[in-house]
């Protein structure tokens, strides 16, 4: 898939990691064990914004959190896949699930497990702090960095794509 216009607005799907794309990878724990995340808003927006256009949203993470759960929830996102030990084979049953090919499918990741999913999906876009191996395997890199604005960057451009008037 091209960045062009025409092949962006073939998205249907965003899967995202967590830990560096929906946060800055900060993982805040407290005496008693209890986890802590800090999102984005207009990351938030943004994800809103995609699936009220008709998108399709799934998150593939490695951990396990009550907090992502939440999260998700309040997002609505389609599909939330933890302790995933292979995002490219989570990757496939997500698109499966969800009826989208995987040419039609975005993927936003920073760290080396997302590799597998990227060889897959129809883009591969990595946040502006990602890891050197991943931003070499990216077709997009965004502007911004995981945690900041990094997939509003991104709704934002598919949401363009597809002719939707941003303010």
């Amino acid at each position: 898939m091209d960045l062009d216009g025409a092949s962006l607005s073939a998205v249907k799907l965003i899967v995202m990691d967590v830990d560096g794309v929906l946060t800055d990878v900060s993982i805040f724990l407290d005496s008693a064990g209890s986890e802590y995340k800090q999102f984005n808003a207009k990351d938030g927006l943004g994800l809103s914004r995609w699936r009220d256009a008709g998108g399709l949203t799934a998150i593939i993470t490695g951990r396990s959190s009550l907090v992502v759960e939440a999260r998700a929830r309040e997002l609505r996102i389609d599909r939330l896949v933890q302790r995933s030990r292979d995002k490219g084979a989570d990757l496939r049953a997500v698109c499966e699930s969800l009826n989208v090919r995987l040419e039609d499918t975005v993927m936003v990741g920073d760290d080396l497990p997302d590799l597998p999913a990227f060889a897959l999906c129809g883009l591969s876009i990595a946040v502006a702090d990602a890891v050197d191996e991943v931003r070499a395997a990216a077709k997009w890199v965004t502007q911004a960095r995981g945690g900041h604005g990094a997939l509003r960057e991104v709704t934002d451009r598919l949401l363009k794509a597809r002719g939707a008037q941003l303010p």
